[in-house]
């Protein structure tokens, strides 16, 4: 993904985008049931860097797994690359925490982009307020030891019921996530600013008193004349 278009997708929401993708038959490309960890005003965008998880065997999950160096969760935040969202698969469960504070905040300073889990966060509060992107289902203070072994980098996932592949881009705004196929990056961004365009239009014309039909969707030769002008005048 090139900064343009990084750029483009910062100033557009998931809902355009999940308009732009389903115009391209894909339906499913919304992760489910993930909300930002306090707001940050502004969109999460990079590529995904996966990590997995797989519910836990009690003779593999002890504590004492976190000494491991090569435990898959502590790598994960040591090798996501700068400018990456860690996206996790955590089984849609938040019985037990796909990472904490410390684990973001030594995140956050690697330079990641954002972290994404179907699970949940312990120490919520904290993370809403670190500098940060951060998206989950709800808190949730138990170790991921409990329920979940982190078994596998970088490889195809299921979050939220969406498959994620590694490099695919990783959308976040106020409301939730979207998974962006990556070949399809730059023509969604570049479709997604084109209908932000409009719809902002269509903002200004509804508070003014004008019907819907006919001006969403666009069907009369006056509400686009209009938008032309609109357009010229906003610079847009």
């Amino acid at each position: 993904m090139n900064n343009e278009t990084r750029e483009k997708l910062m100033g557009v929401s998931v809902a355009t985008l999940a308009t732009a993708l389903y115009k391209r038959g894909l339906r499913h490309q919304v992760i489910q049931d993930v909300r930002p960890v306090g707001w940050k005003g502004k969109n999460m965008v990079g590529p995904a860097f996966t990590l997995r998880y797989m519910p836990a065997r009690e003779d593999r999950n002890t504590l004492a797994e976190f000494r491991n160096p090569e435990h898959p969760q502590r790598v994960a935040i040591e090798t996501c690359p700068e400018g990456a969202v860690l996206v996790m698969d955590s089984r849609k469960q938040a019985e037990a925490a796909s990472a904490g504070d410390i684990l973001i905040t030594r995140l956050m300073k690697r330079g990641g982009a954002g972290v994404v889990t179907d699970g949940g966060f312990r120490d919520a509060a904290v993370i809403a307020e670190l500098d940060i992107p951060a998206y989950h289902t709800r808190p949730s203070s138990p170790t991921n030891l409990t329920n979940n072994e982190a078994i596998a980098l970088n490889e195809p996932i299921g979050c939220g019921d969406a498959p994620v592949f590694p490099g695919d881009i990783i959308v976040g705004d106020a409301d939730c996530v979207i998974v962006i196929p990556a070949h399809l990056a730059e023509e969604v961004a570049d479709e997604a600013v084109e209908m932000t365009a409009y719809e902002d239009f269509v903002v200004e014309r509804v508070k003014d008193d004008h019907a819907i039909i006919g001006l969403y969707p666009c069907t009369k030769n006056e509400h686009r004349t209009a938008f032309e002008a609109w357009r010229a005048a906003n610079n847009r």
